[in-house]
């Protein structure tokens, strides 16, 4: 069997890895495999130890990227096939300034650039948010992808709507693959075609099959009465300030909320009468 070993960058609690060596590969003679990761947050280091490696902790390196020698406290851990590093988005997020490269966290991505010319895996997956795309008035993306394969890659970069794929969260997220040039592979953007029918509502993914009462990590919120009777009365796309509610349970606000309330309405009705039906998720973009 071909043993893809992974090697991580910004790994965060390991939702990427966990994703990589939990996938079903078409080809039973291939799977990947953990052989180093790092991140600068302790609990989060351990969170990902205890979920993705727990036989080999120390191969989870806490420290600041800035600070650590790549070569050195990575490399004695391992050689790698594989890296994977989803870059800090603070600067490229739309939500924020966007400073894009200008800003502390938009360079970080370099880092990767350093551990693909130190390690020179066979491929890599690079994962920032949409707003990489227009930072620095598109300069940084194009930067970006320029020196990924100034050392050596082809790349093939895609903005994913996962909601396309069967996920049940309008998560948009860049997604820059990379192969190293003398690899006689050439990725394709995977089809959305085969989750076409599927159904990727929230109400699905929830009640198909139902949460386990005893299931782990997962406590209820304790609610009130009147929190409860108001949540039956909103709708799908609706919300508290939007739903057509009995006069007891409306949300009285001050003028100024008041009016971003009447705003809320208003875009609301365009909405519906241009038939989109658009929902909202705080995921950074």
């Amino acid at each position: 069997m071909k043993e893809f070993r992974l090697g991580e960058l910004f790994c965060g609690p390991g939702g990427l890895a966990y994703g990589a060596v939990s996938a079903k590969i078409s080809n039973s003679n291939y799977k990947i495999v953990h052989q180093w990761a790092t991140d600068y947050d302790q609990d989060t280091c351990n969170t990902y130890a205890n979920n993705i490696c727990p036989e080999r902790q120390n191969s989870v390196v806490n420290a600041d990227i800035r600070k650590l020698n790549i070569e050195h406290d990575l490399g004695r851990e391992g050689d790698i096939d594989a890296l994977a590093f989803g870059f800090p988005c603070n600067d490229y997020s739309v939500v924020g300034e966007q400073k894009g490269l200008d800003g502390v966290y938009g360079p970080l991505y370099s880092y990767g650039i350093k551990a693909l010319q130190i390690f020179q895996p066979q491929w890599f997956l690079a994962e920032n948010v949409g707003g990489l795309q227009t930072a620095n008035n598109g300069k940084a993306f194009v930067k970006i992808l320029n020196d990924m394969k100034n050392v050596g890659y082809t790349v093939t970069p895609h903005m994913y709507r996962f909601e396309q794929y069967g996920v049940p969260q309008a998560r948009h997220r860049v997604i820059i693959v990379g192969i190293k040039n003398n690899e006689s592979v050439t990725y394709r953007i995977p089809s959305t075609l085969p989750y076409a029918d599927i159904d990727n509502s929230c109400r699905a993914a929830i009640e198909k099959p139902p949460i386990a009462s005893d299931a782990f990590n997962n406590e209820r919120t304790r609610q009130s009465e009147t929190v409860v009777r108001r949540l039956m009365y909103i709708k799908p796309g609706e919300n508290a300030f939007t739903a057509n509610l009995p006069e007891d349970l409306v949300i009285f606000l001050s003028a100024h909320q008041g009016l971003h309330q009447a705003q809320q309405k208003f875009y609301t009705a365009f909405q519906q009468k241009n038939c989109i039906r658009l929902f909202h998720f705080q995921s950074g973009e």
